[in-house]
């Protein structure tokens, strides 16, 4: 696909216009990279046929396997990694440079997201993912339909892991697929493999935190949200991005540093909202969870902080046999503490300061609307 063909159908909302108060990242990421998203599920799908058919060769079951993993990665989703490593890389090189070269280093981005996921899904026991079962529950749904041997839920456990595994193995294969020059994707690839580290690491904290959620703190939450979600959401991306045309320049870096923390920051608060006060018809997954979980979220973590003596009485019943109607009065307390309010103003600092950091720096125009755009939206969004 030729750049022009790319590009000129990536900006269709201006800063001042209104954006769909439904889902308004949708609505952005719709309108700013229609044809971008649809490059990138080609590029994967291009891609993943012939990996399934390679390992279909080795037994038919290998191949069922493999298309489960696919249809992870092809099951939708906002693309908002690739999104971001696309304007970082943009804001940089300008319209002129065809994007052709980069698309696999932008497509890399969702396998790596699947990983991710479906991983994430298994050590927070989910059940809905975008309004569908899980990777682990549709298989064991399978398992257990087929009448084979064994615990199902293990069994969809234990696949779940490996189609994970095999998702980031295509990842490093599609990566070196970019039509860049070795020295230049060794460097693109220093920094794709700091941003594996950073998620692996906010995972961990992540899971470590519903072990021992009463010596957790609001800034311990903070740092989870900024290495599980907003350096491989948006910080990362942004600056791989920007590493696929080379560019070394300290400003560029520094704002686009700046820029991606705060937004995967915000990003993550409103996740955290979502996750208590989300449609489950709108996020595809149960409102609710953390508090069933007691995911020591900055949002519970601030409630606690803000709670009177009685309402921390009542914070202290989170976990697994917490019923649907406990879940709600739990919602409310939460409200009440004005921990709610305090999340919906850290996540407008954030975004003013991303806003801010971007008038200060020069980039390519297109991209700059772009990336006002993802901020804000990333920030009102309702999935």
């Amino acid at each position: 696909m030729a750049n022009d063909e790319l590009t000129g159908n990536l900006l269709r909302v201006a800063p001042d216009q209104s954006i769909d108060e439904d889902d308004p990242i949708q609505a952005v990421l719709a309108a700013y990279t229609r044809d971008l998203g649809t490059a990138i599920d080609r590029i994967l799908a291009e891609f993943l046929t012939p990996e399934v058919d390679s390992l279909r060769e080795i037994d038919a079951a290998m191949g069922d396997f493999a298309a489960t993993a696919r249809d992870c990665v092809l099951a939708g989703g906002k693309r908002v990694r690739s999104t971001f490593a696309y304007w970082g890389w943009r804001g940089v090189v300008g319209a002129d440079q065809p994007v052709d070269p980069v698309l696999p280093a932008l497509a890399t981005l969702e396998l790596l997201h699947t990983f991710a996921l479906v991983h994430d899904d298994v050590m927070d026991a989910s059940a809905l993912r975008r309004g569908r079962p899980t990777a682990h529950v549709a298989v064991a749904s399978r398992h257990a339909a087929a009448g084979r041997n064994g615990n199902s839920d293990r069994f969809g456990e234990a696949v779940a892991v490996l189609i994970g595994d095999l998702c980031m193995v295509w990842a490093d294969q599609l990566l070196a697929r970019t039509a860049l020059p070795a020295p230049q994707l060794m460097q693109v690839r220093r920094g794709y493999d700091r941003m594996r580290v950073e998620t692996i690491a906010g995972q961990y904290l992540d899971v470590l935190g519903e072990t021992d959620p009463s010596n957790w703190s609001v800034d311990r939450a903070l740092r989870v949200a900024r290495y599980k979600t907003a350096s491989y959401t948006v910080q990362r991306p942004l600056l791989f991005g920007a590493s696929l045309c080379g560019a070394d320049d300290a400003t560029v870096i520094t704002a686009y540093t700046r820029y991606g923390r705060s937004v995967g920051e915000a990003f993550q608060l409103r996740d955290d909202l979502l996750g208590v006060y989300g449609d489950p018809l709108t996020t595809g997954k149960p409102a609710g969870d953390d508090l069933r979980t007691g995911k020591p979220t900055a949002l519970l973590m601030l409630a606690r902080q803000l709670a009177s003596p009685a309402q921390r009485r009542a914070l202290a019943g989170t976990g697994p046999h917490v019923t649907e109607s406990a879940v709600a009065q739990l919602a409310e307390v939460v409200r009440d503490t004005g921990a709610v309010d305090r999340i919906e103003r850290m996540i407008d600092e954030r975004i003013e300061d991303a806003l801010a950091t971007l008038d200060a720096l020069t980039i390519d125009e297109t991209a700059r609307t772009a990336l006002v755009g993802l901020a804000t939206a990333a920030a009102r969004r309702s999935a």
